[in-house]
Order: structure tokens, then sequence, then C-alpha cells
């Protein structure tokens, strides 16, 4: 599909069935967790306007409380300009999604995840919090130097490097709301989720020369969530452009 760069106006896409359920149920569960705007000014990360976000793969559909709502076999979305690279999902899991893709390796993972240095879909940073057949949170970097799209890379440069700290994050169970937070300060790398420190660790030279906008992923899942980030105030933007495969 072509990339999007959506808006939540009276033109917007239809939400399926599905998701228009779980706009119903994602309030209470937002509520019950304290997602509001509060929240997010405390931690010095803001609400991501639909309008700053470019949908490179898949679908995300604007939910009828003002959140995104995903519920496809994969999601793949990047902010339009460059700014800190820092950002932070907040969202309810509703189960696996009507669509499945195996990844690559055949795996048929469940899972959702942040994007840093995003320069493009052969070459950033992933924070993904896996959700099964595994339960852990997992980062990567995929550095493909001279390739930039899925063509060229395909599933090819991933490194997992190790973690100096490390934490076990809650299971996720369907109807079940959880926070994912990456932060990039140099070289190291915070994550956390529910707030607990689930992976530390200095990504070093991997990541020299790296830069890119923060964004999302997601896989075999349906989601409703709310996105939020460092403000990027003043940034250049970024042409939205498609990463068919990404």
């Amino acid at each position: 599909m072509s990339a999007l760069c959506f808006n939540f106006g009276p033109n917007a896409g239809e939400a399926s069935p599905a998701l228009r359920k779980v706009g119903r149920r994602v309030g209470l569960a937002a509520i019950a967790l304290g997602l509001g705007p509060a929240t997010a000014q405390a931690d010095a990360l803001r609400p991501v306007a639909p309008s700053d976000i470019c949908v490179t793969n898949g679908d995300l559909t604007p939910l009828p409380d003002g959140r995104i709502g995903v519920d496809t076999a994969s999601a793949r979305a990047v902010l339009t300009s460059v700014g800190p690279q820092a950002a932070e999902i907040r969202f309810t899991y509703f189960g696996q999604s009507a669509r499945t893709k195996p990844l690559a390796s055949g795996e048929l993972r469940q899972q959702i995840g942040i994007k840093l240095r995003a320069a493009d879909t052969c070459n950033l940073v992933y924070a993904m919090w896996r959700i099964a057949p595994d339960s852990r949170v997992a980062v990567s970097v995929k550095r493909n130097p001279g390739q930039s799209t899925h063509e060229q890379c395909g599933a090819h440069g991933y490194d997992n490097p190790r973690p100096t700290e490390r934490g076990s994050p809650p299971q996720i169970t369907p109807g079940s709301s959880h926070v994912l937070r990456a932060e990039l300060s140099g070289s190291t790398l915070t994550v956390t989720a529910d707030g607990a420190l689930a992976w530390r660790g200095d990504l070093g030279a991997r990541i020299a020369g790296l830069n890119g906008p923060v964004g999302l992923r997601t896989d075999n899942a349906r989601f409703a969530f709310a996105y939020f980030a460092a403000n990027a105030a003043g940034a250049p933007l970024r042409p939205c452009a498609s990463a068919a495969g990404d």
C-alpha cells in the first residue's frame, strides 16, 4: 500500500466491527491505567498527533475515543520528523489479529514495539515487547549499509545485542493494558515495561551514523494504543514513503 499520513477527521476510514468493539472497551482500560494527557506531561513525552504519523505498511484505524486501532498481520509507521529518541506506546491487547503472517524465520510471533533511529526499513533499532509464543522484551539493531528498501535487505542485517541489565515484564493477556517505553541516551538504550526496567544496554558502534525518527511496529496482534514521543518542534519534515514488506 502507499504510505499514509492519516487524520481522524470526518473523512477518516470507517473502523471494522472488531475495532469498533475495541474502541468501546479500550476507554475503560485506559482510565484504569491513568493513560491521560497529564501522564504524558509528567514524563516529558507528548501525545503524537495522527498527522505526524507516516504509516509505511499495514493499516492504522481511528477509534471513537481518539486512540489508534490495529488489526492486521503487520503494521509499520514512523513519525514525520526526526526528534529526540524517546517514545512510549500505551496499549491494550485484544488477541491475535484476524489475518496473520509468519516472520521471515517462520515464527508466527505476536508483538508490539518501538522503532528508534529509523533511517529506513533496512537500518534502524527495534525495542519489541513479544507476547507469543514467548514473552519478553527484545532489542535488535538492523544495519544494511547502502541499502534502504525491503527488496534490497529483506530480513538480513539483524544484530541482537546483549543487555547489561534485564527485567522480566508481565505476561500480556487479552484485554490487559500496558506501557512500553524506549529511550536512547547516547548509545545507551533503556526500555521499560509498565514502568519497570526490562532492558538496558550499550548499542555502541552498531548505531554509529544511524539517524532517523522514532516509530512503531506490530505483528499478528490486535491493539488499541496511544503513541507518545519527545517534542520534535521545529524539526524538518521527512517525506512519507511506503516500505512494502517492511
